[in-house]
């Protein structure tokens, strides 16, 4: 879980067969209107399910994608022993909006590249919602887990639709970012769009991958794990290789980039975030790191604070790599969590 991180009309009685092989699967919604009043046109969604749905649907977890993940990345999080236990729970991963699988600058046709119109973490949810509702016949859940974005669209999924789950598991998430991750992901457009080869979005060799590269390595872990790891005569050198490694579109970064930023889930609460936390009903377990560099623990923790939810923080110097580093406690918490 290095770079990544950052870095369905089917009736009731076909549900027991949807795929529980982890097959990719596709769903149109039709021209999608969003939280701006813009349009998505023919927008589709990315998923995958795994594990046997029960009886009266109430075994399902949804497990959303982190920025510029897909769910094939994530299924990796997904069977017995893992995060998503899919030998006891049937387990819907979705790909979100603007992740190169699901309708994103990088693979629309009739809105490519920037015609592609800017979306939202709330986007992202409704988008996930209508999956669930309109086309999968599922009216509630489990559980809505998510790691890193996931975890940001795990908090917007409890405040948008706080009847839909029993319970949320955001991982080093945050229901609004922080000033200095606004400074860190501003920083990264800047990147993008300064980059000779950006071409006002019309680019034919993706931008701005070494800086990419240079970014994550700075804030990914702290600097005293990456020390610990990499010797110093290789450090640039990586740099250099890991920039010639595949990597995420830069459009479709860049609009997930743009949605995190937006996100403060007291925005339909006239900025009143004591307001969004009264509005949950789910029961809370939040997953932070202390020095997690990316997506900086204080707002998860505070809005934890307003909802008397658990709190699961590592101070470890993993920073946002403590969903892997911090593994072996994680998983065993979230199973307990989810037997309550």
């Amino acid at each position: 879980m290095k770079r990544q991180i950052f870095v369905l009309g089917i009736l009731f009685i076909a549900l027991p067969l949807l795929g529980q092989d982890g097959r990719q699967k596709f769903a149109s919604l039709g021209d999608f209107t969003l939280v701006s009043g813009e349009v998505i046109r023919d927008c589709r969604i990315g998923y995958r399910t795994f594990g046997q749905l029960n009886a009266d649907k109430s075994n399902v977890i949804l497990f959303p994608t982190w920025a510029t993940g897909t769910t094939e990345q994530l299924q990796g999080n997904v069977g017995p022993g893992k995060l998503a236990d899919s030998s006891k729970y049937f387990v819907i991963l979705v790909d979100a909006l603007a992740n190169g699988v699901s309708s994103s600058p990088s693979n629309s046709r009739l809105q490519p590249r920037m015609q592609f119109p800017k979306i939202t973490i709330r986007d992202m949810v409704n988008s996930q919602h209508q999956l669930l509702t309109r086309e999968l016949g599922i009216q509630h859940v489990k559980a809505v887990m998510g790691i890193s974005m996931g975890g940001m669209q795990t908090f917007q999924w409890i405040v948008s639709y706080p009847s839909f789950m029993d319970k949320a598991i955001p991982i080093v998430g945050s229901p609004r970012l922080a000033p200095y991750d606004l400074v860190l992901w501003k920083t990264e457009i800047d990147a993008i769009r300064k980059d000779p080869e950006w071409k006002d979005g019309n680019y034919t060799v993706n931008p701005a991958t070494l800086q990419m590269a240079e970014f994550w390595v700075l804030i990914g872990e702290t600097p005293q794990r990456y020390n610990q790891q990499t010797n110093r005569n290789d450090a640039l050198k990586s740099l250099e290789t890991d920039a010639q490694k595949p990597a995420p579109d830069a459009g479709d970064h860049l609009r997930q980039i743009e949605a995190m930023m937006s996100l403060d889930v007291s925005d339909a609460f006239g900025g009143d975030i004591e307001k969004a936390a009264a509005a949950v009903k789910a029961k809370l377990l939040v997953v932070v790191g202390t020095y997690d560099h990316v997506v900086t623990p204080g707002p998860a923790r505070d809005f934890a604070r307003l909802l008397g939810a658990e709190v699961l923080e590592f101070p470890s110097d993993c920073g946002h790599q403590t969903p892997a580093c911090e593994e072996k406690t994680i998983v065993p918490r979230v199973a307990g969590f989810l037997r309550q």
